[in-house]
Protein backbone atom coordinates (compact mmCIF):
# COMPACT_ATOMS: atom_id res chain seq x y z
CA UNK A 1 0.00 0.00 0.00
CA UNK A 2 1.06 3.36 -0.42
CA UNK A 3 2.72 5.71 2.56
CA UNK A 4 -0.17 7.22 4.87
CA UNK A 5 1.33 10.40 3.91
CA UNK A 6 0.21 9.94 0.15
CA UNK A 7 -3.10 8.41 0.92
CA UNK A 8 -5.96 10.74 0.42
CA UNK A 9 -9.54 8.56 -0.02
CA UNK A 10 -10.49 6.36 2.83
CA UNK A 11 -13.31 4.36 2.17
CA UNK A 12 -15.41 2.13 4.50
CA UNK A 13 -16.69 -1.36 4.11
CA UNK A 14 -19.57 -0.83 7.13
CA UNK A 15 -21.92 -3.83 7.67
CA UNK A 16 -24.62 -0.94 8.74
CA UNK A 17 -24.69 0.09 5.16
CA UNK A 18 -24.41 -3.02 3.01
CA UNK A 19 -27.90 -3.40 2.54
CA UNK A 20 -27.81 -6.79 1.24
CA UNK A 21 -24.67 -6.34 -0.48
CA UNK A 22 -21.66 -8.47 -0.87
CA UNK A 23 -19.05 -7.07 0.84
CA UNK A 24 -16.75 -8.72 -0.80
CA UNK A 25 -18.24 -7.13 -4.07
CA UNK A 26 -18.24 -3.71 -2.17
CA UNK A 27 -14.17 -4.14 -1.40
CA UNK A 28 -13.70 -4.53 -5.07
CA UNK A 29 -15.92 -1.75 -6.05
CA UNK A 30 -13.85 1.05 -3.68
CA UNK A 31 -10.84 -0.27 -5.06
CA UNK A 32 -11.96 0.07 -8.29
CA UNK A 33 -13.24 3.45 -7.54
CA UNK A 34 -10.04 4.67 -6.22
CA UNK A 35 -9.82 4.21 -2.49
CA UNK A 36 -6.84 4.26 -0.90
CA UNK A 37 -7.37 3.04 2.69
CA UNK A 38 -10.53 0.51 3.20
CA UNK A 39 -11.67 0.30 6.66
CA UNK A 40 -14.01 -2.75 7.89
CA UNK A 41 -16.50 -1.36 10.54
CA UNK A 42 -18.83 -4.21 11.55
CA UNK A 43 -20.44 -2.79 14.99
CA UNK A 44 -23.61 -5.63 14.30
CA UNK A 45 -20.59 -8.38 14.39
CA UNK A 46 -18.79 -10.48 16.32
CA UNK A 47 -14.66 -10.34 16.43
CA UNK A 48 -14.76 -13.86 15.17
CA UNK A 49 -17.40 -13.11 12.34
CA UNK A 50 -14.80 -10.07 11.91
CA UNK A 51 -12.06 -11.98 11.35
CA UNK A 52 -13.74 -14.44 8.88
CA UNK A 53 -14.99 -11.06 7.03
CA UNK A 54 -11.69 -9.72 7.15
CA UNK A 55 -9.95 -12.64 5.70
CA UNK A 56 -12.07 -12.36 2.85
CA UNK A 57 -11.38 -8.86 1.94
CA UNK A 58 -7.68 -8.61 3.21
CA UNK A 59 -6.72 -10.63 -0.63
CA UNK A 60 -9.01 -8.10 -2.55
CA UNK A 61 -7.40 -4.87 -1.02
CA UNK A 62 -4.20 -6.41 -1.00
CA UNK A 63 -4.20 -6.91 -4.91
CA UNK A 64 -5.11 -3.50 -5.61
CA UNK A 65 -2.48 -1.85 -3.45
CA UNK A 66 -5.05 -0.95 -0.78
CA UNK A 67 -4.39 -0.81 2.97
CA UNK A 68 -6.98 -2.88 4.89
CA UNK A 69 -7.93 -1.16 8.28
CA UNK A 70 -10.13 -3.49 10.49
CA UNK A 71 -12.19 -1.38 13.22
CA UNK A 72 -12.36 -1.62 17.11
CA UNK A 73 -10.30 -4.89 16.97
CA UNK A 74 -6.36 -5.04 16.44
CA UNK A 75 -6.33 -8.60 17.75
CA UNK A 76 -7.92 -9.29 14.37
CA UNK A 77 -6.13 -7.16 12.65
CA UNK A 78 -3.00 -8.72 14.16
CA UNK A 79 -4.31 -12.43 12.44
CA UNK A 80 -5.26 -12.31 9.40
CA UNK A 81 -2.03 -9.68 8.51
CA UNK A 82 -4.05 -6.83 7.65
CA UNK A 83 -1.69 -3.01 7.58
CA UNK A 84 -3.73 -1.06 10.12
CA UNK A 85 -6.41 -0.71 12.98
CA UNK A 86 -8.36 2.03 13.59
CA UNK A 87 -9.69 3.03 17.42
CA UNK A 88 -12.01 5.75 19.37
CA UNK A 89 -10.67 7.28 22.02
CA UNK A 90 -12.82 4.88 24.37
CA UNK A 91 -10.93 2.46 23.00
CA UNK A 92 -7.38 3.39 23.72
CA UNK A 93 -7.10 5.26 26.31
CA UNK A 94 -10.16 4.52 28.66
CA UNK A 95 -8.70 0.46 28.29
CA UNK A 96 -5.59 1.63 29.74
CA UNK A 97 -3.50 1.97 26.44
CA UNK A 98 -0.81 4.93 26.39
CA UNK A 99 1.38 4.17 23.52
CA UNK A 100 0.21 1.86 20.12
CA UNK A 101 3.50 -0.55 20.26
CA UNK A 102 1.11 -1.36 23.71
CA UNK A 103 -1.76 -3.22 21.12
CA UNK A 104 0.90 -5.43 19.01
CA UNK A 105 2.21 -7.43 21.96
CA UNK A 106 6.06 -7.11 20.05
CA UNK A 107 4.83 -8.01 16.43
CA UNK A 108 5.71 -5.22 13.73
CA UNK A 109 3.96 -3.87 11.17
CA UNK A 110 0.44 -3.20 12.07
CA UNK A 111 -0.17 0.77 12.12
CA UNK A 112 -2.97 2.39 14.53
CA UNK A 113 -5.26 5.32 13.54
CA UNK A 114 -7.37 6.62 16.65
CA UNK A 115 -9.84 9.48 16.31
CA UNK A 116 -10.22 12.95 17.59
CA UNK A 117 -13.15 15.39 18.14
CA UNK A 118 -11.36 18.30 19.43
CA UNK A 119 -7.53 19.59 19.60
CA UNK A 120 -6.23 17.89 22.88
CA UNK A 121 -7.33 14.27 22.32
CA UNK A 122 -5.34 14.81 18.84
CA UNK A 123 -2.82 15.97 20.57
CA UNK A 124 -2.68 12.85 22.74
CA UNK A 125 -2.96 10.53 20.39
CA UNK A 126 -0.03 12.11 18.49
CA UNK A 127 1.75 11.38 21.77
CA UNK A 128 0.54 7.57 21.92
CA UNK A 129 2.24 7.39 18.76
CA UNK A 130 -1.02 7.01 16.40
CA UNK A 131 0.27 6.25 12.41
CA UNK A 132 -2.78 8.78 11.58
CA UNK A 133 -5.59 10.56 13.12
CA UNK A 134 -9.05 10.76 11.87
CA UNK A 135 -10.40 14.46 12.75
CA UNK A 136 -14.09 14.89 13.27
CA UNK A 137 -17.45 14.26 12.78
CA UNK A 138 -16.99 17.87 10.48
CA UNK A 139 -20.87 17.77 9.96
CA UNK A 140 -23.61 15.88 11.66
CA UNK A 141 -23.77 12.32 10.25
CA UNK A 142 -25.64 9.25 11.39
CA UNK A 143 -22.60 7.37 11.89
CA UNK A 144 -22.08 9.04 14.76
CA UNK A 145 -25.47 9.98 16.04
CA UNK A 146 -25.78 12.18 18.72
CA UNK A 147 -22.33 13.79 18.64
CA UNK A 148 -21.83 17.18 17.81
CA UNK A 149 -19.77 18.42 14.68
CA UNK A 150 -16.24 19.82 15.11
CA UNK A 151 -16.90 22.04 12.49
CA UNK A 152 -14.44 23.30 10.29
CA UNK A 153 -12.67 25.22 12.63
CA UNK A 154 -11.30 22.16 13.78
CA UNK A 155 -10.29 21.02 10.46
CA UNK A 156 -8.33 24.37 10.00
CA UNK A 157 -7.56 23.32 13.14
CA UNK A 158 -5.71 20.24 12.45
CA UNK A 159 -4.04 21.93 9.42
CA UNK A 160 -2.15 24.30 11.47
CA UNK A 161 -1.09 21.97 14.51
CA UNK A 162 -0.74 18.30 13.18
CA UNK A 163 2.21 17.16 11.85
CA UNK A 164 1.08 13.56 11.53
CA UNK A 165 -1.13 12.37 8.13
CA UNK A 166 -4.52 13.30 9.26
CA UNK A 167 -8.22 12.62 7.60
CA UNK A 168 -11.43 14.37 8.35
CA UNK A 169 -14.38 12.75 8.35
CA UNK A 170 -18.53 13.05 9.18
CA UNK A 171 -20.84 13.84 6.83
CA UNK A 172 -18.52 14.99 3.89
CA UNK A 173 -20.04 14.54 0.51
CA UNK A 174 -19.13 15.91 -3.04
CA UNK A 175 -21.70 19.35 -2.19
CA UNK A 176 -19.30 20.32 1.05
CA UNK A 177 -16.10 18.92 -0.11
CA UNK A 178 -14.69 22.07 -1.43
CA UNK A 179 -15.23 23.79 1.94
CA UNK A 180 -13.75 21.21 3.78
CA UNK A 181 -10.20 20.99 1.50
CA UNK A 182 -10.69 25.12 2.21
CA UNK A 183 -10.04 24.52 5.53
CA UNK A 184 -7.26 22.69 4.53
CA UNK A 185 -7.99 19.00 5.04
CA UNK A 186 -6.19 16.67 2.35
CA UNK A 187 -7.45 13.82 3.17
CA UNK A 188 -11.24 12.36 3.97
CA UNK A 189 -12.70 9.50 4.90
CA UNK A 190 -16.34 8.85 3.30
CA UNK A 191 -18.80 6.42 4.24
CA UNK A 192 -22.41 7.09 3.27
CA UNK A 193 -22.09 9.47 0.43
CA UNK A 194 -20.36 6.26 -1.20
CA UNK A 195 -22.10 3.51 0.51
CA UNK A 196 -25.87 4.92 -0.02
CA UNK A 197 -24.88 5.81 -4.09
CA UNK A 198 -26.53 3.89 -6.29
CA UNK A 199 -23.19 2.74 -7.95
CA UNK A 200 -20.43 2.63 -5.23
CA UNK A 201 -17.69 2.31 -7.86
CA UNK A 202 -18.70 5.28 -9.43
CA UNK A 203 -19.57 7.24 -6.33
CA UNK A 204 -15.74 6.49 -5.30
CA UNK A 205 -14.38 7.53 -8.30
CA UNK A 206 -16.10 11.07 -7.69
CA UNK A 207 -14.12 11.74 -4.65
CA UNK A 208 -11.02 10.47 -6.27
CA UNK A 209 -11.23 12.41 -9.18
CA UNK A 210 -12.08 15.45 -7.33
CA UNK A 211 -9.98 15.43 -4.92
CA UNK A 212 -7.05 14.38 -7.09
CA UNK A 213 -8.45 17.94 -8.98
CA UNK A 214 -8.16 19.93 -6.09
CA UNK A 215 -5.72 18.59 -4.25
CA UNK A 216 -3.35 16.56 -6.70
CA UNK A 217 -2.04 13.53 -7.20
CA UNK A 218 -0.14 12.23 -4.50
Amino acid sequence: MKPLSECRLYAFVDTAYLDGRDPVAVAEALCEGGADLVQLRAKDRTAEEIRQLASRLLPVTRAAGVGLVINDHPEVALSVGAELCHLGQEDFFDRGYRHVSELCSGQRGLRVGLSSHAPEQAERAVRAGADYVAVGPVYATGTKPGVKPVTLAYVRWAARHLNVPWFAIGGINLTNLEEVLAAGARRICVVSAILRAPDVRLACRAFRERLDRLVGAP
